[in-house]
């Protein structure tokens, strides 16, 4: 069976014969699970009010443990984000009383971010239905098939220095 990128790459094909679109086979079917999967994502965060971005802060401060708590900056790293989006990020998750900031105890100049015991709750909800969401999209895969993709993405992503070091 076809796809839409079968479509796209038989175009370019006739449009362009001496174009390698050998890669685009690839790519363009992982831009568009992307964009399937971002999609049922932010279905699936919008039952718990979270805004693009949100569960990804909660995630990770609660696959820290405890005390569930990381620097804005270790937090803004970690999800290749801007200093910027990261804190409009947590004044909205403040404001909803997900997370609190705290003064660090190391160097009362710096602050620290915090899961409240609400926002704990509301992330594991959330990490049970956003693992469902992904173990359904998986289950047209055999064993085989899901050990062999994970690897091969693997190392496609071990091609970036940073990823070496789990950033």
């Amino acid at each position: 069976m076809k796809d839409h990128v079968d479509f796209v790459v038989d175009q370019w094909s006739r449009a362009m014969p001496e174009l390698d679109v050998s890669s685009m086979k690839i790519f363009g079917r992982m831009l568009r699970l992307i964009k399937h999967l971002a999609k049922a994502r932010a279905q699936a965060m919008a039952q718990f009010g979270f805004r693009e971005g949100e569960f990804d802060v909660l995630a990770t401060l609660r696959r820290a443990g405890e005390p569930y708590c990381l620097s804005p900056t270790q937090l803004y790293k970690a999800l290749l984000i801007t200093s910027g989006a990261m804190t409009n990020r947590l004044s909205h998750l403040e404001q909803q009383g997900l997370i609190r900031r705290i003064a660090d105890p190391k160097d009362k100049r710096s602050t620290l971010v915090s899961l409240t015991s609400s926002g704990k709750d509301h992330i594991e909800q959330a990490l049970l239905v956003h693992t469902e969401t992904q173990n359904a999209v998986l289950r047209h895969l055999s064993g085989m098939q899901h050990a062999q993709l994970e690897s091969l993405l693997r190392e496609l992503l071990l091609t970036f220095p940073t990823e070496e070091r789990g950033e």
